[in-house]
Order: structure tokens, then sequence, then C-alpha cells
């Protein structure tokens, strides 16, 4: 059943997230929560929404922590199943894992995105997440 309804949890929806947009299918929003010492920030995805296949480099440590707060959405990583987040739900991306994540196809979805601090972090964007990847979600 198709919702509506925007949860964001307790943080802010935040503004469009234009300057990445190149990098979604669908439309999401960014409030950034903290950028001192470690890089959060609160992102919510429209029904649909889903980031492409990406990487979180680093050179000593690294990596990301999602923390689902509202809605349902899907991690994944390649040559793995999709997991099904809902909130309380936490993923730890270690750096070099090639990954996507987002809403479900009828739901909103927010998570908090936690960089993990190391040396030389560095997002490699790469190819979208095709319809058809996406259409074969449980």
């Amino acid at each position: 059943m198709m919702t509506n309804e925007i949860d964001t949890g307790p943080f802010p929806l935040g503004e469009e997230n234009t300057a990445y947009a190149k990098y979604f299918i669908g439309t999401s929003y960014l409030a950034p929560i903290s950028t001192e010492q470690v890089q959060i920030s609160n992102v919510t995805f429209e029904p649909g929404c889903r980031n492409n296949w990406h990487i979180h480099h680093a050179s000593s440590g690294g990596g990301q922590i999602l923390l689902a707060t509202a809605g349902r959405g899907y991690y994944q990583e390649w040559g793995a199943e999709p997991v099904e987040l809902r909130p309380g739900d936490v993923v730890n991306v270690p750096a070099g894992t090639k990954h996507w994540h987002g809403a479900a196809p009828d739901s909103w979805f927010t998570h908090i995105a936690i960089m993990v601090p190391g040396e030389g972090i560095d997002n490699e964007w790469l190819e979208p997440v095709t319809d058809e990847e996406y259409s074969a979600l449980a």
C-alpha cells in the first residue's frame, strides 16, 4: 500500500538534494546534522528513490553507517541479496564495499548517514541501479 506521508523521524526533512541529484533515481532530501568531526546527515528518499551503486573509499578506516529512522527502504551490496530496512535497523558499510540504498517502491524512507572517519575518504559514484534490479525487490 502506497503511503504519501513523509516521516523523517525526529530530524528535519532538509532541502532537496540537488547537489547529488545526478547520482539518484527519484528525489531525495538532505539535512546535515553535523559537519564537524564526523559528517552526519539525515537523508530522506521519496517512494522509489534510490542512489546509484557507489563505493566509499578510504586509505585507512572509513566507510559508512546507516541508521534507519522512518519508513521502509533497502540496502544492497554488490553480489548479495537486498536487505529490507525499517526504523531501528543499522547497516555498517565497510570502506571499499560497492552498494546502494534507497526507499521501497511504495514508501518514503529516511536514514541517518554517518561517514566513518578515515584518511583519504572519497566517494566513487557508479552506475544507476537499473529498473530491472530494483523491480526484483521483495
